[in-house]
């Protein structure tokens, strides 16, 4: 089995991160389960995540994707960089 097969057979790996002050994670937690239930490894950071956090974990977890839940608008200003 070469690469591309591996790939072609392993689960799609997802971060859901909640970055910033905002403490509503319905919305990621219901996305997540729906990642889930359509086959892809889900990785649920929590609430209250800085960029460098999400992206560190991201790394680590060799993740596909980073999923963001931000109701406040919080991304204009933590995600500038």
């Amino acid at each position: 089995m070469n690469v591309s097969e591996a790939a072609k057979n392993s689960p799609i790996r997802v971060v859901v991160a909640k970055p910033g002050l905002d403490g509503h994670d319905r919305g990621a937690k219901i996305v997540a389960r729906a990642l889930r239930d359509a086959g892809c490894e889900v990785i649920y950071t929590g609430l209250h995540q800085t960029p460098e956090q999400i992206v560190s974990t991201a790394i680590q977890e060799d993740a596909d994707a980073i999923g963001l839940s931000i109701l406040s608008g919080a991304h204009i200003s933590l995600f500038t960089r």
